[in-house]
């Protein structure tokens, strides 16, 4: 997990009020409008609160060829982060 580049793909308010360390903020949809930004980024972990709009996100791009998972909500994924 610690070389993936992580996606937050909530509102920029809601990132604002808290993200996981080194995650860029992409509103899902945004995500149409950096598909080639994205599939330089390599491997991808996509968050959000619930993993809801993460995994609409990771189904998009994955119809798009670009290898990513989804990472559930962001504070559940910040933890695992931390405890690896």
């Amino acid at each position: 997990m610690e070389n993936r580049k992580i996606i937050d793909v909530r509102s920029r308010v809601e990132f604002m009020g808290g993200h996981v360390e080194g995650s860029i903020n992409i509103p899902l949809q945004e995500i149409p409008d950096h598909i080639e930004e994205i599939k330089a980024m390599g491997e991808t972990i996509l968050c959000c609160a619930s993993g809801n709009r993460s995994g609409q996100a990771v189904n998009y791009l994955k119809a798009q060829g670009i290898s990513c998972e989804n990472g559930g909500g962001w504070m559940e994924l910040n933890f695992k982060l931390q405890n690896v």
